[in-house]
């Protein structure tokens, strides 16, 4: 079977096939830093990570670029509260944003740009399409908030990603009002600096960029003017990427500027007043931090799973129920992975394919054989990572079923390696829960923090300093400020 895939720009399942033979360029739109992410973030990174990871699993050579928006409205604002840089707050949740999705076992992006590094990119961009036509100044004079807006009734393809006529969304969406500007629709490349806002210099004021141009050069710049996937979650759709393809194929006049658009559904959780289901987000005050999933007893596979049991196109809504059941789900998983013992067993690691089993005919090479057919069927079904688990539960079945009957140590080792391989395609460490003694340890831990506290408030340094050594080696990460002290586990 060849991998197709569902295209938000055509509205259906296409055969996958790249630009360049063998490589996939991928862009996915990464987050606005100015507060913690919360699971919803991470739910849309854990997708693309198996899209990446199924790709190179598939013999591609995936080059994937991820940006960070680190330089906003809402961090100038977060920024103006705290009294501190917006650039210096941004690159905070940068490094945080790294930790954390290392953390959740996701691949890092081959390049993560900046808006703030990609200035001279931006505003060529932007002049190149003023000369064109489609885009024009408004002078600070005729507005407070002036800029460099783009004319979206010069590109004629407008609203084909999203399937809305221009007039539609003019009776719809809530349009930003500005008689300066030549249609309600059009939409700020360039945003003229308010007093005490950071700026940097362009030919027609000192400001910064717009959401969209970012996107749209930061892909030129790195990418090229055409790529093969470009990804996010489905409230991007429109007017995020809308104005991005409006912007990119204008200036380039290559279309599609991206081959296959890839959308995400979006996590919910249920509003704790009125029971409706409702879009995890911070401005609505609805969510989970991915730092608080990480504290839990596997929280970080066991949330990959939730992702994994759904369809990526599907919203998920998340309850502390479907938390339980992906819990036992990814523990079934495992189940096959253990010895007499209990513990997870080491052996038959084989990433790389080419497991050896006795007879041609034994039970456990035939349900190696039937996962990697049935796994791969799935996968290439626009990514239906649910079937494929079913798949993975198959095998892990067969593995108990023939380990209990007395099938040779070395074929359950074979069948092993077969399952931790498939495994790891979706980003499941067999492994990690080993980890899972840290709920047991936690409460003593945070009894050795308390009694450091005490320490601390009486100047006891050395002590101090000796608990939280000790700490530090067992993978405990204690973290001081001037009123309390706090402790996570190591990233």
């Amino acid at each position: 079977m060849t991998l197709r895939l569902f295209n938000t720009l055509t509205r259906r399942e296409e055969v996958f096939e790249t630009v360049e033979p063998g490589r996939v360029r991928m862009y996915v739109c990464g987050p606005t830093v100015y507060d913690n992410a919360h699971i919803g973030h991470a739910m849309s990174a854990i997708i693309f990570d198996i899209v990446k990871r199924y790709l190179e699993y598939s013999g591609y050579e995936v080059k994937h670029a991820q940006n960070f928006t680190d330089i906003d409205d809402k961090i100038i604002n977060r920024a103006n509260r705290e009294g501190r840089d917006p650039v210096a707050l941004a690159e905070e949740y940068i490094d945080q944003w790294l930790r954390q999705t290392a953390a959740l076992n996701i691949k890092p992006a081959t390049i993560y740009p900046r808006a703030t590094q990609e200035l001279d990119e931006i505003r060529g961009m932007i002049k190149g399409l003023v000369t064109q036509g489609h885009a024009y100044p408004i002078p600070t004079a005729a507005n407070d908030l002036g800029g460099v807006y783009y004319r979206v009734r010069t590109f004629d393809g407008y609203g084909k990603l999203s399937g809305r006529t221009l007039d539609d969304m003019r009776a719809g969406e809530r349009v930003e009002v500005d008689a300066n500007k030549e249609d309600p629709m059009d939409f700020a490349m360039w945003k003229f600096a308010k007093p005490g806002e950071p700026a940097w210099p362009s030919e027609w004021g000192d400001g910064r960029p717009g959401w969209h141009i970012e996107c749209s050069a930061m892909i030129r710049h790195h990418l090229g003017e055409q790529i093969d996937i470009h990804g996010g979650g489905a409230d991007l759709i429109f007017p995020h990427h809308e104005n991005e393809i409006a912007q990119s194929e204008a200036y380039t006049g290559v279309q599609p500027f991206a081959r296959y658009w890839i959308h995400n559904g979006l996590l919910q959780m249920k509003d704790p007043k009125t029971g409706e289901i409702i879009k995890m987000s911070k401005s609505l005050g609805n969510y989970i931090t991915i730092g608080d999933m990480l504290k839990r007893r596997n929280g970080g596979p066991i949330l990959r799973f939730m992702v994994l049991s759904t369809n990526y196109r599907s919203p998920i809504t998340y309850t502390e129920e479907i938390y339980e059941a992906a819990t036992k789900g990814l523990d079934r998983l495992r189940s096959a992975l253990r010895d007499a013992s209990g513990a997870v067993s080491t052996d038959g690691v084989d990433v790389g394919g080419g497991a050896t089993f006795g007879a041609p005919d034994a039970p456990l090479a035939e349900a190696a054989e039937a996962a990697e057919a049935g796994f791969r069927n799935a996968m290439d079904d626009d990514l239906n990572t649910p079937n494929a688990l079913a798949v993975l539960f198959e095998l892990a079945r067969a593995i108990n079923r023939e380990r209990d009957a007395g099938a040779s140590a070395g074929d359950v080792t074979a069948a092993r390696g077969q399952l931790r391989r498939l495994l790891m395609v979706l980003g499941l460490r067999a492994d990690e829960e080993e980890r899972g003694t840290e709920a047991a340890a936690e409460p003593f831990i945070a009894l050795l923090v308390g009694i450091r506290r005490d320490l601390r408030a009486a100047k006891q340094w050395q002590l101090s300093d000796t608990i939280r050594d000790s700490l530090t080696k067992l993978g405990v990460v204690i973290e001081d400020n001037a009123q309390d002290s706090t402790w996570r586990w190591a990233d």
